[in-house]
């Protein structure tokens, strides 16, 4: 592996670094983007318990808070549960612009890394070959130990910028998928917050409110 490397030429450093970047990036995002990490289950059920037996304090707003993408958003829609509607879903939607700019963390970068290593091989591959006509024009084609080496350090670059361009794009895509789908659930999430909290504003306001048939549906 090590003399396959030196063969590339210093073309495949930059590949290199390339491809522990990208790996990393997607061991960290694979592990950020778990459903459970994002989308703790029960958390609306337990939030709205908290709410409907007025049990709800300032530490279940900071622990919730602090629990989760999805529990940062229903700490905001709850801390301005006592305001008009607009207002609620205007901080909410602000705090998901946030939140979804975290779940993209690094995602760029993954993006631009797909998108480069292909062309750090082709550069590869563009030296190779420019080592090529130099070794012909200084020693012709009598030796064929050194056109060889130039025509291996094009193809070597060149594969190696593939070979870290496909699992980066497919990574890339994969995650930005996985984004979007938590994004739908926590929007749907936060829409049967605030519905079910203004249904109990409503019902408290005119004493109807018996704090069980509130509760909001899971999605």
């Amino acid at each position: 592996m090590l003399e396959i490397i030196k063969a590339g030429g210093w073309v495949m450093f930059p590949i290199i670094v390339c491809s522990v970047m990208a790996a990393a990036i997607i061991l960290e995002r694979l592990w950020t983007l778990q459903e459970k990490r994002v989308l703790p289950r029960q958390l609306t059920r337990e939030v709205w318990e908290w709410v409907s037996s007025n049990q709800l304090t300032h530490e279940h707003l900071q622990i919730l808070h602090d629990s989760s993408p999805l529990g940062e958003i229903l700490a905001v829609g709850l801390t301005n549960r006592h305001r008009n509607r607009e207002i609620m879903k205007e901080r909410i939607e602000d705090t998901g612009r946030h939140v979804v700019h975290d779940l993209q963390r690094y995602l760029n970068s993954l993006g631009t890394i797909a998108a480069i290593t292909p062309l750090l091989g082709l550069l590869g591959t563009v030296v190779g070959m420019v080592n090529v006509f130099e070794a012909i024009t200084n020693q012709g084609v009598g030796n064929p130990a050194i056109l060889a080496g130039g025509i291996s350090e094009a193809l070597i670059t060149t594969a190696a910028g593939l070979i870290v361009a496909i699992p980066s794009l497919t990574g890339y895509r994969y995650l930005r998928g996985r984004v979007e789908t938590l994004v739908v659930y926590m929007e749907q999430e936060a829409i049967t917050l605030v519905e079910a909290l203004h249904r109990k504003r409503y019902l408290d306001a005119l004493g109807q409110n018996d704090g069980q048939s509130d509760e909001p549906e899971q999605p």
